[in-house]
């Protein structure tokens, strides 16, 4: 140590012989720490992303951090107040979706998120997607929408825990009994409107309330966490019964899909992979009787797509298909049929039709190992039909490790799915995670859908951030947004959530997450094995449709880069910086 210490060291520091921040072996200790944590992030799958950045973008990223920084210490504290503020609750970053939500919405970094480019919309059930306030609305406004329950709805607790659907029907319907009361004979079809007006609390704003409740997790449902999943499962469940019911008479689908697809180009979404699971009936405009196939739902769906994108305002979107979803809870016989269906469907809607998942509680279903038999008779009649329908499996939505439903994981790698629905166990396996990576596999992860259904309590505690950090490629997803009650389309939460919650992450992070979205949509022409790895492999350097699209979303972000440097040019400085 220096005879003559410093005036910032003291004495006692002086007589104990303890060193300095400043001296050289320290610093040499400090340069080595800071190689080791570049070394781990040159592994991250986003890494050739951020070391491609423009001078522009990477800019922009900084000025995000900053306001992410500020934000961290101004609002999201408890010594925060304004009309957001829950009470009994501490407020930080990251904090659990239902309680930080109407507070994110208000803060810089949302609005930011909110005008990113998010490319393409990966794992999404579109009977999930549609707001219940909208289409309590549509039925209430479209003639010959009728109800049934299969109980008399005359006290509270049946409200909640009847089996209630709609449907278009011109048949006489009862007019002697309300549903409301105990001489109403379950499934008796009863007009809508009547029923409405005559809801015990509170008549029509009631009964629309009682129909969103029905429809969506609520808050309290999603906090709830020690009830566990199969808890929230079941109501999940019950939800899709009801919107189902609403969404497949003509006119509301129609409509449902018009207003869908402006909230997800307007969140900044320019391309769709829908699935859905194709069991509830499907009834046309004025028919009493619903279609014995799905032809019908899909031409309408084609339809829909040309309609929207033919608007001059939008011809940017890039659309959508579906990937055809089975019920894991069927048994062999149904699952053979329809698995008919969708080679049926295939053939009739080539470009519609994008590949095969089932779908349904992990947990609760069928596995994989146990549907081999059908899968691989479904590839063997697909090659006999000569269509090619690729697996995007559902694996590893689950809290196991290595009970039956983890080990979905394994036989979704090895039939050969292109991407993987949420591999939210993925964590627990390093082999998988090497075989993910070289066979080029995505995960479709859905941070807020995984909250609310109780596999993790919030984004804090989500493993995504160890399979980023192992080189696993990821996009983000919303699941079933309508029905987790997030209240918007898009993705703009789901990302904002991420941004917030990991530290490792940034604005980079998300560009690199979008990118992805991007590279791994089944876009029209349909491609063999040997063309999709090839096209995933050589990015937005190869040909083609997906080659394209990467340099169109590439040139959106620029723009997106541009916007925020002269939008929040205050930040664009170090010394801005909140500490």
């Amino acid at each position: 140590m220096a005879s003559d210490p410093s005036p910032d060291i003291s004495e006692w520091e002086v007589e104990e012989g303890l060193p300095q921040a400043t001296d050289q072996f320290i610093q040499q200790y400090y340069q080595g720490r800071e190689a080791l944590i570049e070394q781990e992030k040159a592994q991250r799958s986003d890494n050739s992303f951020r070391q491609s950045l423009t001078p522009l973008a990477t800019t922009a990223c900084a000025i995000v951090s900053r306001i992410r920084a500020e934000e961290h210490h101004t609002i999201w504290t408890n010594d925060h107040v304004d009309d957001t503020v829950v009470p009994g609750v501490n407020h930080y970053p990251g904090m659990m979706f239902s309680l930080a939500k109407q507070r994110m919405e208000q803060s810089k970094t949302y609005q930011i998120v909110r005008r990113m480019p998010k490319g393409a919309l990966l794992h999404a059930h579109l009977d999930a997607m549609i707001d219940p306030d909208f289409l309590v609305d549509q039925v209430l406004a479209t003639e010959g929408m009728v109800m049934q329950s299969s109980q008399p709805l005359e006290t509270a607790e049946a409200r909640k825990q009847a089996a209630v659907t709609f449907q278009y029907s011109t048949s006489p319907v009862n007019t002697t009994s309300s549903i409301w009361s105990d001489s109403y004979q379950p499934g008796q079809l009863v007009l809508t409107t009547i029923a409405a007006d005559a809801f015990p609390n509170g008549g029509r704003d009631g009964f629309r309330a009682w129909v969103i409740e029905r429809s969506t997790i609520t808050p309290d449902e999603s906090l709830n966490h020690h009830h566990g999943l199969d808890a929230v499962w079941d109501k999940f469940r019950n939800c899709f019964i009801i919107l189902d019911s609403i969404l497949r008479y003509e006119p509301i689908f129609r409509a449902s899909l018009q207003r869908l697809f402006h909230q997800l180009r307007d969140d900044g979404i320019q391309w769709a992979d829908f699935r859905m699971a194709f069991v509830a009936k499907y009834w046309k405009e004025g028919h009493d009787d619903p279609e014995e196939t799905q032809e019908a739902l899909f031409q309408a769906f084609d339809e829909e797509i040309k309609k929207f994108q033919a608007t001059e305002s939008v011809r940017s979107w890039w659309g959508c298909r579906f990937i055809w979803t089975s019920l894991r809870i069927y048994g062999k016989k149904d699952m053979v049929n329809h698995m008919k269906q969708c080679i049926a469907i295939k053939k009739a809607f080539p470009h519609l039709v994008a590949g095969y998942d089932v779908v349904g509680q992990e947990d609760m279903g069928r596995t994989l190992a146990d549907l081999t038999p059908e899968l691989f008779w479904f590839k063997k009649r697909c090659m006999e039909e000569d269509v090619d329908i690729p697996f995007f499996f559902h694996a590893g939505e689950c809290l196991g490790d290595g009970d039956d439903t983890d080990q979905n994981l394994f036989d979704a790698i090895l039939l050969g799915t292109r991407r993987i629905g949420h591999g939210f166990s993925l964590f627990k396996h390093p082999l998988l995670i090497e075989l993910v990576k070289q066979k080029q596999i995505l995960i479709e992860s859905c941070p807020i859908s995984n909250e609310v259904l109780r596999l993790t309590s919030s984004i804090k505690s989500h493993p995504l951030p160890a399979l980023l950090a192992r080189g696993v490629r990821v996009a983000l997803s919303n699941d079933d947004p309508a029905i987790l009650g997030v209240g918007k389309n898009g993705l703009t939460h789901d990302f904002w959530q991420a941004l917030q919650g990991w530290e490792n992450l940034g604005l980079e992070g998300l560009g690199s997450l979008a990118e992805n979205s991007v590279r791994y949509a089944a876009y029209w022409p349909d491609q063999s094995s040997k063309e999709w790895n090839k096209d995933i492999k050589d990015g937005k350097y190869g040909e083609g449709v997906r080659a394209e699209r990467m340099r169109e979303w590439t040139a959106e972000w620029n723009k997106f880069c541009q916007w925020i440097i002269m939008e929040y040019a205050e930040y664009g400085s170090d010394e801005n910086e909140t500490l």
